[in-house]
This record gives C-alpha cells, sequence and structure tokens, in this order.
C-alpha cells in the first residue's frame, strides 16, 4: 500500500511516520507514506497556495489549481483507489472504516487548511470525505496522521502479532476488556484470578463478558448499533 498526503505544512508530518509501528512497515516494504508539498504544484512566483474567498468573509482558501496539479501529477505513475479529504464534516472515522481502507491499494489523502479548499475541489477530485472527530484543528495534517496509522497497522505482517489487530477495541463492535501483566499483586492490587487460572476456555468468556460490561458502561451507543 503506499499512501500519498498533500499538504502546504508538510514538516507536521515528518515526526509520525518516523517511529514505531509505521517506520517499520515502510522499513518492511509493507506500506509507503510520501507526503508532497502543495507549494511545489503553484505556478506563481511567491508559492500561494491560497486566496481570499469569492463574496468576502474572514479566512482564506486552498486554491483548486496547485490541488488539481498534484492529483494529476500523482495519478500519471499509479492508480489510487480513494482521493480522501480530511474534512470536519466528512464520514466521521471509525475501525470499519479503517478495514475497508487497509483493505484497497493506492490512496491520496489531501489535507485541508485555513476556511477550506474551494468546493470545487470537492466536488470533482476527491472520491471520499473523512473526520476524525466533531470539533476543528488547524489543519487536515493530524487527521491524516489518524488514519494513515489505523489503516497501516492492519496490513499483514505490520504487526509482531498477528492477531493483534484482532482485538483491538471495536473490531468486534466492543470496546476491548482489561488486561493486566506482571507482578500478580502490585502492593495489594491484584490480578483477577481467572487469568491466572490457565483454563483459556473460561479466560475468554471473562474477557467477554468484561467487554461488554465495559462497553455498556463507557460507549453504550455501540451495544445500540
Amino acid at each position: 500500500m503506499r499512501i500519498d498526503i498533500i499538504t502546504c505544512v508538510p514538516k507536521l508530518l515528518e515526526s509520525p511516520f518516523s517511529h514505531s509501528i509505521l517506520q517499520r512497515a515502510q522499513n518492511k516494504g509493507l506500506a509507503e507514506v510520501v507526503v508532497h508539498n502543495l507549494r511545489d504544484y503553484t505556478v506563481n512566483k511567491h508559492k500561494h497556495v491560497d486566496d481570499y474567498a469569492f463574496g468576502g468573509g474572514a479566512g482564506m482558501v486552498l486554491m483548486i489549481d496547485p490541488i488539481d496539479r498534484c492529483i494529476k501529477h500523482l495519478r500519471e505513475s499509479r492508480t489510487y483507489e480513494e482521493v480522501i479529504y480530511m474534512s470536519p464534516d466528512g464520514e466521521l472515522f471509525n475501525q470499519s472504516i479503517a478495514n475497508e481502507l487497509s483493505l484497497k491499494g493506492n490512496l491520496i489523502i489531501l489535507c485541508g487548511h485555513y476556511k477550506g479548499v474551494d468546493e470545487r475541489v470537492r466536488e470533482h477530485l476527491v472520491t471520499r470525505e473523512i473526520s476524525i472527530g466533531d470539533y476543528v484543528l488547524s489543519g487536515g495534517e493530524l487527521g491524516a496522521a489518524v488514519v494513515a496509522d489505523a489503516v497501516i497497522r492492519l496490513i499483514p505482517g505490520v504487526l509482531s502479532d498477528e492477531t493483534s489487530a484482532l482485538t483491538d477495541s471495536f473490531q468486534d463492535g466492543l470496546v476491548a476488556p482489561p488486561v493486566y501483566t506482571r507482578p500478580a499483586d502490585y502492593q495489594g492490587m491484584k490480578v483477577p484470578d481467572i487469568l491466572l487460572s490457565g483454563n483459556e476456555k473460561l479466560i475468554e468468556k471473562w474477557r467477554f463478558e468484561q467487554a461488554v460490561e465495559r462497553t455498556r458502561k463507557r460507549r453504550p451507543g455501540l451495544l445500540l448499533d
């Protein structure tokens, strides 16, 4: 999988893809993340990628021209299954969408900035709009990093334990149950006896019951869904 991220502030994305699982995935050749500076696709000498909104109003708007140039340039080299725009009013990102995107080939993620992008970008150039929550960030870069992380970790071979991603929260519509590790007794705070019993069937039953109860208390909407 290759993910191309288009942004006018590429330095914001230097760290997320240079560490941990995302770096390991790229080193293994399982995923490739390439960040493109939108300013490289401008035709004006000042490298402006934004302008005032027609009709007036506060804030600047990303112009369609450099975005279109960048996407066309990328499409000359490969096929992309989705061109995603990170938008506050896009579909709310969740584990189901992450699973879906992880099965696709190449993705483009466009990061909005300022007051957003010229509406013609949304109407004609992108295939999908995604939001990571009902709040506004300074730009789409952090959202793009979130989406890339959630998607790439699902690619087979990225995680050391192939079953780890399958037991994550939300994969089965529930949040994950509590987990414990050594020591079994820390200053009187003990691990539940069932987890030390060695009885896998009872342990799995306990974990499921805990997941349901935790979901009921913390994220009841998931049970309704």
